[in-house]
Formats: C-alpha cells, structure tokens, sequence
C-alpha cells in the first residue's frame, strides 16, 4: 500500500478511548436497571403463570424453528457486509458471519453494545483486512440497513397511524414523525448520491472557531477520510446497490415471518400477518431507541404489550411474544460470547484497536 493512500493516512489518526465512553456505561447500567425494573412490573401484571403456559405451547419445535430463521438472518448480515468491502479487500463468508455474530453478541449483551459492536466486526477481521477498511465497510453497511430500516419503521408507522392509532392527536403525531423520517431518507440520498461532505464540513467549521479543538486536531481528517472510502464505494460498485437492499429487505422481512411464526403457536386464534409487522417494526424502533439496555430488558416487552393491546391481541401474548424473542437473542449471543473468548476478544482489547491500526496495513487480500 503506498503511504499516501487513504488507508495509511487513516491509520496516522487513531481514534482513542474517549470520556464519552465512560459516561455511555453509566446511563447503560441505569437505563439497564430501570429495564430490569419494568420486565418484573410486566411479568407481575400480566401473569407468571398465563406466561409460562403460552411458552409451553411454543415448545421446542417452535424454539428451533426461530434459532433457524435468525441464522438466516446472520447470514444475510454477513452477505451485505461482505459486498460492502472496498476493492482491493474482500472479505468471505466464513469471515464475516463469526464477526457479524461477534458484534451482534456484544451489541445485546452489554451497555456499551453501541459502541463497541462495528468496530468489534472490524477487530474480528482485523487478520483479513486492514481495520480502517473493516471499519468504512461495516459503515457502509450500516447505511444500507438505516436506510431500509427507516423504510420499514415508516411503512409501519403508516399502517398503525391508519388502521389502529386510538386518536387523532395519535395519528397527528405520527404523521409528523413520518414526514422527519421522510425527510431525513431524502437527505441521505442526496448526501451519497451528490457526495457532500458536509460531515467533515461542518468539523473544520467548529475547528475553525477554536470549538472541540482537541476531539478534532484528528477527528476531523477521519471523518473526511471515512466520507471518501464510503463515497469512494458508491462510485465504484454502483452494482451492488441492489443485491445489497435486497438482502437486507430479506432481513426485516424474516423477522416479520419469525414475529408471525410465534404468534401463530400461542395466540388463539392465530394472528393476522399485519399484527406481525406492527410488531416487528415496533420492536424495531426499539431496538433502536434503546440500544444502550442489554437484550432490550422490559422496554421490548412494554413496546409489543402496547402494540398487542391496539391491534386486540392482549398483553399476555405480547409479553410472551417478546420473552420467547429474548430467548433466541440469548441462545446467539452465547454463541458469539464464545467465539470471542475463542479468539481472545474484549472491551479492552475492542476500544483500543483502533490505535493499532497502523500496524495493519499492509495486510493484502483475504488469504
């Protein structure tokens, strides 16, 4: 790689660990606290024992049919970032389904999930590719499912707004809440399709004027050069635009079907495909909303008891629907628990990996 490369000029400015990380964990372990509260409420009100029967009529069947599907999901995660990878790198399946689990393990288990789960994919190819490449590409794989996220989450909002809000000030509020996420999809595109770097803009902006000075002396060069890797990528592989929203339209809408499949074994009689979807898309916001609560603790539940009681399914499926989802989301996080043992992984180890990445760079194409 030559030394005036985007990759080993990345690797000159080294993120490092930050007090933002710090305060992060704080409101995690609180905002986990508070969720571990709310599931106990939950489980109170609705019934330990109305609970515990809807699960043992999901069975085990039922519980493996769902691992089943969420490993297609895993794959379909792996499959987009693989194409996300900046030329001349590539990545293989058998290196990004472990990371992918890897980092969705961390993401749900831990307060800190949201900050260290993409750059733990990238650490996990570390062997592969060069980090910073790892990094832009789990980026631009992040836009991708943003973008088709924001999608589903509007199409869901829609369908409830119309079909189940309780009032109008309800469907008022949603419809403003549609047109900001229509709003900011539109933005998006323009941002990659005209290539504005109005990120690394508005850095050199508040730099200029002495503010956040020592956060970016450097920060402000890495979000410029992360801008060209990702702007660099569309210019590229125009061509695989479409496989990847594909896939990751695929991934929401397993999800959907696994949401579907739950229903279908504990609720009588079963649910409607549309219930599923509202489902989905809700526990989707809230996967989003509250990342920094470990496995979505009491407020996945609050979310699909509230989305159960307005489309008429009840609180107690709805409750359990979210539990048996919670067992799942234990079963893979176990597993990527372990892969990161195996590989001698951790929060350390993740936060300061980043500062080594010039020692990587000279790392060719996958071996």
């Amino acid at each position: 790689m030559n030394p005036g490369t985007p990759i080993t000029q990345a690797a000159e400015f080294a993120p490092k660990p930050s007090r933002k990380a710090r305060n992060l964990k704080f409101i995690g372990i609180f905002l986990t606290i508070c969720g571990i509260g709310l599931f106990a409420y939950l489980v109170y009100s609705v019934g330990i024992a109305e609970i515990a029967g809807n699960i043992g009529r999901f069975g085990i069947l039922g519980f493996l049919v769902i691992l089943s599907i969420y490993a297609v999901r895993v794959c379909l995660r792996a499959a987009t970032w693989k194409l996300s990878v900046y030329e001349p790198y590539r990545l293989k399946m058998r290196d990004t389904i472990p990371a992918v689990m890897i980092g969705e393990a961390m993401s749900s288990t831990i307060p800190l999930g949201i900050v260290v789960s993409g750059t733990a994919k990238a650490v996990a190819v570390r062997r592969k590719v060069p980090l910073v490449v790892g990094l832009s590409s789990v980026a631009t794989e992040n836009l991708f499912y943003s973008f088709t996220t924001t999608v589903f989450l509007i199409s869901g909002a829609f369908v409830f707004a119309r079909w189940f809000a309780p009032d109008p000030n309800t469907v008022l509020l949603i419809d403003i809440l549609i047109g900001l996420m229509i709003g900011t999809l539109v933005f998006l595109a323009l941002l990659i399709i005209r290539q504005w770097h109005f990120a690394s803009e508005f850095c050199e902006w508040l730099y200029r004027r002495g503010l956040l000075t020592s956060i970016l002396d450097t920060g402000r060069v890495q979000v410029r050069l992360f801008e060209n890797l990702i702007y660099g990528f569309y210019r590229r592989h125009p061509d695989r635009f479409i496989p990847i929203v594909l896939m990751e339209i695929a991934f929401h809408f397993l999800g959907i079907v696994e949401v579907w499949f739950i229903l279908t074994r504990i609720a009588e009689p079963a649910s409607h495909m549309v219930n599923a979807f509202l489902l989905e898309s809700v526990s989707r916001l809230i996967t989003i909303v509250f990342k920094l609560v470990p496995f979505l603790i009491g407020v996945d539940e609050a979310g699909a008891q509230f989305v159960g009681e307005a489309v008429g399914i009840g609180a107690a499926i709805a409750v359990t629907l979210a539990i048996i989802r919670k067992g799942r989301i234990l079963f893979w996080s176990a597993l990527g628990w372990l892969l990161i043992v195996n590989r001698g992984l951790g929060i350390r180890r993740i936060f300061h990996g980043r500062s080594s990445l010039g020692t990587h760079t000279n790392i060719g194409q996958d071996r």
